[in-house]
């Protein structure tokens, strides 16, 4: 009872003294028809509906949130996914952004698919640990920490680390991305584990229009690098670096985006399967068909050439639906 008064106590004190009362509800509908036919990729259906909530006070620059984030995969029962819960402490102004604890994934990170699946948001929508932004006029750089396992006797110790950025000039830009894994043991430390550490980094120099031209978009082009290690299976790391490229444009409604790795197959821990081709080819369509300020709805039929013999599909449909104060 004690602690209940002084938690209460506590949030009457951060009500008292905010300067605003913060809340955030959003919905978010998937629709994800993966037609894959080869092994490097699982076919399969995914659809269902998103809910989740943040309520929070400001003092100043200084933000506390709470929530939840559920997803209700159809087809399943209620509990089949357990509920996220959203509890963090943000601050930010008009150059910088930190935040630590368990916060939404969305809006913050942009790596590649090659490094971070489109997946990774369906069942793991937060980051758990901590996030840091800088910004200037000429760019910005960003570095986060997702603590994904607490070791237990069945779950082994992991988290992920890294960091992304821009610096552009005009039209000119140049584009990094570094990503690591860490897979340890679990508390049992049986024989047949082993750690494994996943390493990579893309970096990409590329042309964009003007945000006033008709077509809008850019085209970028660079190396992606991979290096994966099983500590006491092998001794030097697995490396491979491929060419990568993507274009991307957008004429009103309708946007295309293509993106290409040639040359090696990588291996992420969260990374699109699709990589682990030598040669990767995927084409999306895209129909942006609801526009409005706090309503995002799109479709893309997504095209997957594997080591250019091999062609399959994909359908996504995604409605999102953001409301707050």
């Amino acid at each position: 009872m004690k602690k209940v008064l002084v938690l209460i106590f506590i949030l009457s004190a951060l009500f008292t003294q905010a300067q605003e009362f913060k809340y955030t509800l959003l919905f978010e509908g998937i629709g994800d028809n993966r037609e894959f036919s080869r092994p490097i990729a699982y076919p399969q259906t995914i659809m269902g509906s998103r809910g989740a909530f943040e309520l929070g006070v400001d003092i100043d620059q200084h933000q506390l949130r709470g929530g939840l984030s559920h997803l209700l995969e159809f087809g399943s029962d209620i509990d089949a996914q357990k509920p996220k819960l959203t509890l963090y402490y943000q601050l930010q102004d008009e150059n910088k952004m930190f935040a630590f604890g368990a916060f939404p994934r969305r809006n913050k990170l942009n790596f590649p698919l090659a490094m971070l699946s489109d997946t990774l948001l369906y069942y793991r929508p937060n980051i758990e640990g901590l996030y840091g932004e800088i910004s200037w006029d000429w760019g910005h750089q960003k570095g986060f920490v997702d603590w994904v396992g607490r070791q237990t006797e069945t779950q082994r110790e992991q988290f992920m680390a890294g960091f992304s950025g821009e610096i552009s000039h005009k039209q000119l830009f140049f584009q990094n991305y570094m990503l690591m894994f860490h897979d340890a043991h679990t508390k049992l430390n049986l024989p047949d584990q082993h750690i494994k550490d996943y390493i990579g980094w893309a970096f990409q120099l590329g042309f964009r229009t003007k945000e006033n031209a008709r077509i809008t978009g850019d085209v970028k082009a660079g190396i992606l690098s991979s290096l994966f290690r099983e500590r006491t299976v092998m001794q030097d790391y697995i490396s491979a670096t491929s060419f990568f490229a993507e274009l991307n444009g957008r004429y009103k409604n309708i946007g295309l985006k293509s993106t290409l790795s040639s040359g090696a197959s990588h291996r992420f821990k969260f990374g699109d399967s699709f990589y682990q081709a030598k040669d990767y080819l995927r084409t999306d369509l895209i129909w942006y068909f609801i526009n409005h300020e706090k309503i995002q709805g799109k479709f893309n039929l997504s095209m997957h050439l594997v080591n250019w013999n091999y062609l399959d599909q994909q359908q996504q449909l995604s409605v999102i639906y953001v409301f707050g104060k």
